[in-house]
């Protein structure tokens, strides 16, 4: 049945009621074509989405520890760029060898170097080795034995003894073994000043005196006895001698 009825005069005109039907009808159509597919739900019945709670917490840490390795990663990067001086082209100040050689090619700022077994620690070929401190000794240690360099004095202190050798002729210019029971001064050195020595014999050259001096306090001792020769032998004191046989 079509919407409008034609006849032999033309179409046929509707009636209020009828063109009020037709509307309610579009109408409802349109409202049913709008409403397509929709499904009333309720929310608490949904399946919740994300990190929530304990997972959430756990994510947090997790980008926190990330961003602080970022961070300490940055900060190696600046380290080795400024101070290593590690560049597109290389390292700027120092040099690694296959043999195991550390070569500094400029000034270099340390603290305390330890040096692995058996290394050595050298200058470059017709250069001298400059070591400074500032304003503070220079002091080389091995064990119990150490070496201080200081502006007005250089110390010793060892509990086996020290040997001064040449490194190229091995030739040993002063040194402390009891082995061979007899010790020489190098002819420069005119005083010797130690807290106490132990020894067999102490002697002078022929042509100059043995002078043994005590700042205080001087005690000369000996396990089997005590046994002084010379042309003249003379004591000169400020207080009380003590002789103990």
């Amino acid at each position: 049945m079509a919407s409008e009825q034609e006849s032999s005069n033309g179409p046929v005109k509707k009636s209020m009621r009828e063109k009020a039907i037709e509307r309610r009808n579009v109408s409802k159509e349109h409202n049913s074509n709008f409403k397509a597919g929709y499904v009333p739900i309720e929310e608490e019945r949904l399946h919740k989405t994300g990190l929530r709670g304990r997972k959430g917490n756990i994510a947090v840490c997790i980008i926190v520890l990330l961003f602080l390795l970022a961070l300490i990663n940055l900060i190696i990067t600046l380290v080795i760029w400024t101070v290593i001086r590690i560049g597109p082209n290389g390292c700027d100040s120092m040099e690694f060898h296959e043999s195991g050689l550390l070569r500094f090619k400029q000034k270099a700022d340390m603290g305390v170097v330890h040096p692995l077994y058996k290394s050595t620690v050298g200058g470059r070929k017709d250069q001298d080795l400059v070591i400074t401190g500032n304003n503070n000794p220079v002091v080389f240690q091995q064990g119990n034995t150490r070496l201080s360099v200081e502006k007005d004095k250089t110390s010793i202190t060892s509990d086996l003894g020290i040997s001064f050798t040449d490194p190229r002729t091995q030739n040993t210019f002063f040194s402390t073994d009891f082995d061979n029971h007899e010790f020489h001064l190098p002819k420069q050195v005119k005083v010797l000043n130690v807290k106490k020595a132990s020894t067999e014999r102490i002697t002078s050259n022929a042509s100059s005196d043995l002078m043994i001096k005590g700042d205080g306090k001087a005690i000369v001792r000996g396990n089997e006895g005590v046994f002084i020769m010379g042309k003249t032998v003379e004591f000169r004191m400020g207080g009380d001698i003590e002789l103990k046989a």
